[in-house]
């Protein structure tokens, strides 16, 4: 099993208008379907952060989501709505072991 964390830092004050995008996001089924995808703020550490994880079986899997996903004319009219938001983003890919 993977999980996927999509880290994003977000503007200062911006932390609202961002979660509600990503809300439509996931109500409009334009982000990549995944096993338990969470929404998480930050509590410690750098502030205005947004993270989606999410978890994969295989590596295969992921990349075949993002394929069929992040290709859609309706998420890259929604991705230029939320970068307006976004100072950076990085992803981590994590490996269960136990």
């Amino acid at each position: 099993m993977y999980i996927v964390r999509d880290i994003f830092q977000l503007k200062f004050g911006h932390f609202r208008e961002a979660k509600t995008l990503f809300d439509e996001a996931i109500l409009k089924e334009l982000v990549p379907k995944s096993k338990n995808l969470r929404i998480l703020s930050d509590f410690t550490g750098d502030s205005y952060r947004l993270i989606a994880e999410s978890g994969y079986d295989t590596l295969n899997e992921y990349e075949k989501s993002l394929q069929k996903d992040l290709n859609q004319a309706a998420f890259q009219t929604w991705y230029t709505k939320f970068k307006e938001h976004t100072v950076s983003s990085h992803r981590e890919i994590l490996k269960v072991i136990s």
